[in-house]
């Protein structure tokens, strides 16, 4: 690896250091001295971008399209050296970062190329009509504008796709809006390279530094600090429910509320419906197995839960998951406070009356292993502590006396990401009583697939009602997350010279 990191903030384009200082703590090697940011430092970033905005927020979209392009060039020009830092800091294998890092340059390409086609403006006009009775009506035009500087929080387990450049950061620049990022303290050395392409791409286009800082710290005062800023216009986050939440409500309790876009939590339940049962329990048991302990099990669609009717099939189904999973190493886990969480999350479940073990083993330190147990859909109906998302490879099995068991457990749920049907033809009724309700759930619904893997394309939602995530109007996946940072402004009969260059 040639790339050594600096440890310091990246605020408009310059180095800025800190009297106060972490030190970094890697899945392997040592640890480097990371600046502590705080009030000043987020003083400095917003005010800079507060500047930027006056005008960056009136680019062109091919300006800022170039801009985008201009990134995913400098990150994959990087492209070693992120996947050498970003692994010794992880635990995630190199293959999965070269992926992701495919993703993230995908996604800012694809963002370019969409705000290149103008629709997602929604711009609309109605002509004057100076003869209309009783009252004539003036001319009206209207389009979605950026609202401002935005505050992203980096994410643990998405180190270059949901972090520095992801999805939230893109969308923003994409909109318009200058970027404010808090570094996630698991990676400090991945977001620093990160950060640095950025810079050169927002600075070979010849714009104001200000359209992106990188923040490092390691506190929830940082956070706080961040989200009650007044110039910041709205706020991206993904993250635990905890953290999310008390960042959502600062973000409302502001003397001006703003918008705060959070991805919090979700157990991604799956419905093993009869017929499909009969005809491939073994084959969903083993697929689900391999979904549970990807990235070991650090996805925020994981499938934590399955829901099932009792009898011979679940039988199949579970052995088959078992053996699949038994064969699962011990996987390296983002941090040590992520895998404490989970140990912990393992414990809360098995101490819970009426759940039974299927597979257990031993996991310690930063490492986690498959973790199964399973309950009767009356003990889950009795439990609501039973929805709560474990992060990591732990699965939970409800096998329901029957199909009316079964809805009243789809209509328990709380809000997820998303829900997935497992169905052959003849299921089609009950796969038709359960919609209505897994509507209403989730922003994804799936059939006979596994929810692990978000494409990144116009259609997807990766969002849902609450805790899923603070906004179920939103999605942080996908072009239609471009919209979160933009709000319709209606011009009446403005002059043309006025006008935003998108209206003339």
């Amino acid at each position: 690896m040639t790339f050594v990191p600096h440890g310091n903030h990246l605020i408009a384009g310059a180095h800025v250091a800190s009297d106060e200082r972490f030190t970094s703590s890697p899945a392997e090697g040592a640890g480097f001295s990371v600046a502590e940011g705080g009030v000043t430092e987020v003083a400095a970033a917003v005010e800079a971008a507060e500047v930027a905005f006056e005008t960056f927020g009136w680019t062109s979209r091919e300006a800022r399209a170039q801009l985008l392009e201009k990134i995913a060039d400098a990150i994959e020009a990087r492209g070693a050296d992120i996947t050498a830092i970003g692994t010794a800091e992880t635990g995630l294998p190199a293959a999965r970062l070269e992926g992701e890092r495919g993703r993230t340059t995908g996604q800012l390409r694809l963002f370019a190329a969409h705000i290149r086609d103008g629709a997602y403006l929604d711009r609309r006009h109605d002509k004057a009509l100076p003869d209309r009775a009783p009252l004539p009506r003036p001319d009206l035009r209207m389009i979605e504008r950026p609202i401002g500087p935005v505050a992203v929080f980096g994410a643990s387990n998405f180190p270059l796709a949901f972090s520095t450049a992801g999805g939230d950061t893109a969308a923003a620049l994409a909109a318009g809006c200058p970027v404010v990022v808090k570094g996630h303290p698991a990676h400090p050395g991945t977001g620093e390279i990160v950060g640095e392409a950025i810079a050169e791409a927002v600075a070979a286009c010849g714009l104001p530094g200000g359209v992106f800082s990188l923040i490092q710290g390691s506190t929830r005062d940082l956070g706080a600090a961040l989200v009650q800023h007044p110039l910041i216009r709205a706020v991206g986050f993904t993250g635990s429910l905890g953290a999310g939440r008390a960042l959502f409500d600062l973000c409302a309790q502001r003397p001006e509320p703003i918008p705060f876009f959070g991805e919090l939590g979700s157990v991604n339940p799956m419905f093993l419906l009869p017929e499909a049962m009969a005809a491939r329990a073994d084959a969903v048991g083993t697929g689900w197995a391999g979904s549970l302990s990807m990235g070991a099990g650090q996805f925020c669609t994981n499938p934590g839960v399955v829901v099932t009717i009792d009898g011979g099939d679940a039988d199949r189904f579970v052995a088959a998951a078992e053996a699949a999973l038994a064969k699962v190493p011990a996987q390296t886990m983002l941090t040590d406070g992520i895998a404490a969480a989970y140990r912990a999350g393992v414990e809360r479940v098995a101490g819970t009356a009426g759940v039974q073990e299927v597979l257990t083993s031993v996991c310690d330190r930063r490492n986690a292993t498959p973790y199964v147990y399973q309950t009767t859909g009356a003990e889950w109906l009795a439990n609501a502590e039973l929805g709560e998302e474990v992060f990591g490879p732990l699965g939970l099995i409800v096998r329901v006396a029957d199909e009316a068991e079964m809805v009243a457990v789809a209509k328990s749920l709380a809000g997820q990401l998303t829900c997935t049907l497992h169905m052959d033809a003849g299921d089609t009724a009950l796969a038709g009583r359960l919609m209505p309700v897994l509507e209403r759930k989730a922003g994804r619904i799936l059939a006979n697939g596994f929810p692990t893997g978000v494409e990144v394309a116009d259609a997807m939602v990766h969002g849902g009602p609450y805790p899923a995530s603070t906004n179920f109007g939103a999605t942080s996946v996908g072009t239609l997350a471009i919209r979160r940072f933009l709000r319709p402004v209606c011009y009446q009969a403005i002059p043309e010279a006025l006008l935003p260059e998108d209206l003339r």
